[in-house]
């Protein structure tokens, strides 16, 4: 999402009205639904009061456009400030400035790290250079529009407060100022210069809503990239404080050879890249010779983990470096040199089978190693028997005299980088209260459905494009099918549903186990990994009865160990025991519901609870018929499949269900497509190729009313003369599609500078009929984008 967008002409008289800042804050509060501090408010008046100041040369376009608070896709990260026009070549280009207010800094001995004063002190924080292209490559690997249009990204940092550079630019910088330099207060002449060298010519391409709506590739998956990651491959890229934290840790590692042990605890919500930097850190730190392992008191994560390294890495190697937390009972001390320990609010007071070994893993892990890094969110917390918390790791370390340092990690990655949807699911279970009660302008999908037989075929749908998508659910149903195959666990004959809970064969490999999407996992199985889409089913453990959420642990299954002691408790200690049930309930829930990296689907066997969720979610329940295996476009004159079965452009194009009107614009319309057309064998299938289907009549000399037509996307050269596929811009709601046109492209050109530019744009029709007109568009306005140029009609 973008927060503001103009002409850079535009933008100068916003700052000369004195305007800019409260524009900016307006938009925030409409678009993000949040109110800025005071400070953000100084700062946009301050920073872009400076911006004007650079903008206001002549030989910088006013038809280049200005964009404010830019949001990376699948990330929570903003980039402040970007310029977006022609180079002299004509190419597209988009300057992404980082704006800062600093006044000092001190260089560190770390890589891309300063120190400066923030947050009411001196504090360590990411070198500008490194932050403004660490967010150009972002946009880059998510955005194959980038890649594909060839948009140029010019990353740069801008300092304005600053009026000494020794140190910013300290040498030891230098790889990343090189690839972002950075400029101080009396350099505004030098990055006017900047600017220009990719900013010559104006923004007649709307570059800046074609990277905003760009097509954006998936997400990554951990364990996908692990054998990438372990060869020592940048699968992930680390930015902000995950950069911070990640020097920090090596940093630490080294100190802990000469200084004594250390414990680095580090804080971080669901999606934050707590596994990323960890698995990132075990490369790096292995790779400085040091000894190493992975720890997680899950079992799934670890198993899933070696199960994708096997056949690349020898046995006995993969076992050493993923390990249980309860595996260094009798470790010597300082065996190793750094414990990486994930998901450490899972850990235990006891080891072993029966929970009757050693004292206590946080202690023993701290004693084992030089250096123990634990990565936390107690939030997640879900069983009795989990001792992880913060305080808990801080007494440890003082016991065994181990320097901590803390660190959070803040920028979210999974949930389509939404920190609103995290925010809903905490608002919605009510662990907290937040500002974010519905879903409106969230951009991940959350869908609760009427009837759990819904649930499981969207999920099905869902899984055939990766294998990415399962059920999960409160394990409020005992486990029949342990001990007899054929039995079913959960059932709900109101509703003819009945599944069993993941197969004992699969143990904690039932996240990638074939076929496994027809069973049900629980938390369990799940904790510690990703999907893509995750369906939950919520049992009668978590009711909502007046708006206020009840949690009943003797709702849960006897097979549960979970929540075991509770009843005891309950004797013993009511209150602590039901406050105990309650966060464990809703953080299981809350664990559940953020494994998605695309969205949530979720089913509540409780009705009033189901309409609560319905009403919160503030979208309509999806309709799903029995029919969904069915073709999405009955009318198409050939067959069409799924993704995951299509063959790409070996014989099959992506089919899109955009109708395209011949006449004037079409209403707005969605484009999403999961779907791929099978040619025919006359037809040669390319990369680029795509078919949609075109209504109307003032095209009929080619295209009959309601032909589905074959397109190549993003023609090359001359579009005069051709027929094209036309999308209109000038639209209320751009976020997610647009209007689209079939016609006969002409241009009329006008000379600027001595290069040609396009000044009008007419759509032509190409008809036997009468009443058909042309549509005649300023080209400068950026209103259209040509999407294809019209091959042939499929018959």
């Amino acid at each position: 999402m973008l927060v503001y967008s103009d002409t850079k002409q535009q933008f100068i008289e916003d700052v000369r009205s004195n305007n800019i800042a409260q524009i900016v804050e307006n938009e925030v509060a409409r678009k993000l639904h949040r109110n800025s501090p005071r400070s953000e408010f100084v700062s946009w008046e301050n920073s872009l009061r400076y911006m004007f100041q650079v903008l206001v040369d002549p030989e910088i376009p006013a038809s280049a456009r200005v964009a404010i608070e830019y949001n990376i896709p699948l990330t929570n990260n903003r980039i402040d400030f970007i310029l977006t026009g022609k180079d002299k070549y004509l190419n597209d280009s988009a300057v992404i400035i980082e704006l800062k207010q600093w006044e000092k800094v001190e260089a560190t001995n770390k890589d891309a790290i300063v120190r400066t004063y923030l947050g009411n002190g001196i504090r360590e924080t990411i070198h500008p250079s490194y932050q403004a292209w660490s967010y150009a490559t972002l946009i880059e690997d998510y955005n194959e529009t980038v890649r594909s249009e060839k948009i140029s990204l010019k990353p740069c940092a801008y300092l304005h407060n600053m009026k000494q550079d020794q140190l910013i630019n300290d040498p030891f910088y230098a790889y990343h100022t090189s690839k972002a330099p950075v400029f101080i207060s009396s350099d505004a002449l030098k990055l006017a210069s900047f600017l220009k060298q990719f900013v010559k010519y104006g923004d007649t391409d709307d570059i800046m809503y074609r990277i905003e709506h760009g097509k954006i590739k998936p997400s990554k998956n951990l364990a996908d990239s692990l054998e990438s990651m372990l060869e020592g491959n940048i699968e992930f890229l680390m930015i902000d404080e995950q950069k911070l934290l990640y020097e920090t840790a090596i940093d630490l590692a080294h100190k802990a050879k000469e200084k004594g042990k250390q414990t680095l605890i580090v804080k971080g919500g669901p999606g934050t890249g707590k596994s990323v930097v960890a698995i990132n850190l075990l490369v790096e730190l292995t790779r400085r010779e040091m000894v190493v392992q992975y720890v997680t008191k899950n079992s799934a994560p670890r198993e899933v983990f070696k199960k994708f390294l096997t056949g690349s890495q020898r046995r006995s190697h993969i076992d050493n470096i993923f390990k249980s937390s309860g595996a260094h009972i009798e470790t010597p001390k300082d065996t190793f040199c750094a414990l990486l320990v994930d998901e450490a609010h899972r850990l235990n007071e006891k080891s072993g089978l029966y929970g009757n070994r050693g004292e206590n893993q946080i202690k023993e892990l701290i004693n084992a190693s030089k250096l123990s890094v634990f990565f936390i969110d107690e939030a997640q917390r879900v069983t009795t028997q989990d001792i992880g918390s913060v305080d808990a790791i801080k007494y440890w370390a003082a016991k065994l005299d181990s320097k901590v340092t803390e660190l959070d990690l803040f920028s979210q990655f999974r949930c389509n980088g939404s920190d609103g949807y995290l925010s809903w699911v905490d608002n919605t279970l009510q662990i907290r209260g937040t500002a974010n009660p519905t879903l409106d302008d969230i951009d991940y999908e959350v869908k609760v459905f009427d009837d759990p037989n819904q649930l499981r075929k969207a999920i099905e749908n869902k899984n055939r494009l990766a294998n990415k998508a399962r059920i999960v659910a409160g394990y409020c149903w005992d486990w029949k099918s342990k001990r007899d195959e054929s039995a079913m666990d959960i059932v709900l004959p109101e509703h003819n549903f009945e599944a069993q809970w993941n197969l004992g064969d699969d143990g904690s490999l039932w996240i990638i186990a074939k076929d496994s999407v027809k069973q049900i996992g629980c938390i369990h199985t799940s904790q510690g990994l990703e999907l893509d889409y995750i369906g939950v089913i919520i049992g009668d453990d978590f009711v909502v009865r007046d708006g206020e959420a009840v949690t009943d642990a003797t709702k849960r299954s006897s097979n549960d160990r979970s929540v075991r002691g509770i009843k005891s408790m309950l004797q013993r200690e009511p209150e602590r025991a039901k406050k105990l049930s309650s966060e464990i309930i809703k953080n299981t829930y809350r664990t559940l519901m953020t494994r998605g990296q695309k969205g949530c689907y979720i089913y509540c066997t409780d009705q009033e609870t189901l309409s609560y969720f319905q009403a919160l979610a503030v979208r309509e329940v999806e309709q799903t018929s029995d029919n969904i295996d069915q073709p999405l476009f009955e009318s198409s004159p050939f067959p069409i499949v799924l993704a995951a079965e299509a063959k790409f452009y070996q014989g099959y194009v992506p089919v899109y269900d955009v109708k395209a009107a011949a006449g004037s614009f079409s209403d707005f319309q969605y484009s999403e497509s999961e779907s791929w057309i099978k040619l025919p064998d006359y037809l040669n299938s390319q990369e680029g190729m795509f078919v949609i289907q075109v209504l109307g009549e003032s095209m009929n000399r080619r295209i009959p009313n309601g032909s589905w037509c074959l397109f190549k996307a993003n023609p090359g050269g001359t579009r005069n003369g051709k027929i094209v596929l036309v999308q209109n811009r000038n639209i209320e709601d751009p976020d997610h599609g647009g209007s689209y046109t079939v016609k006969i492209y002409q241009s009329e050109k006008t000379i600027e500078d001595g290069t040609f530019v396009n000044q009008f744009v007419t759509l032509k029709p190409d008809t036997s009929a009468y009443g058909y007109s042309s549509i005649r568009l300023d080209a400068t306005e950026g209103e259209l984008n040509v999407i294809g140029e019209f091959l042939t009609v499929l018959k």
